[in-house]
């Protein structure tokens, strides 16, 4: 099983779940996040004065999937979070070694 994580841009959120239920993905976590990668986030002006923001609000989706279902998650992901400008984000991706439904026992790509 594999556990793929992405950071995304928060307005990209709808158009990554849609994709997701498209491909049969019948679960995920979604948390938001804030952080930074190599734009050191921004200026904002309020009110005359200039701030530096430097953790740029973004989304964190998880998903665990059986190995063969990984690939098409990745391409989803790739194919709907992506602008083309600096700040689009990242996936992860992780093995995962065991997955148990605290509900019914039932452990491994059944709990899935």
């Amino acid at each position: 099983m594999k556990k793929i994580e992405a950071i995304i841009r928060p307005f990209k959120l709808d158009d990554v779940k849609e994709a997701l239920l498209e491909e049969g993905i019948k679960g995920l976590t979604i948390s938001e996040v804030r952080g930074y990668g190599r734009q050191k986030g921004h200026k904002e002006t309020y009110r005359g004065n200039e701030y530096q923001i430097e953790f740029i609000p973004k989304i964190k989706i998880e998903v665990v999937v059986q190995q063969s279902e990984a690939e098409k998650v990745i391409d989803a992901i790739l194919r709907t979070a992506k602008t083309g400008q600096v700040g689009d984000g990242k996936i992860f991706i992780y093995n995962v070694e065991d997955v148990i439904r605290i509900r019914t026992d039932e452990s491994g790509p059944e709990a899935l």
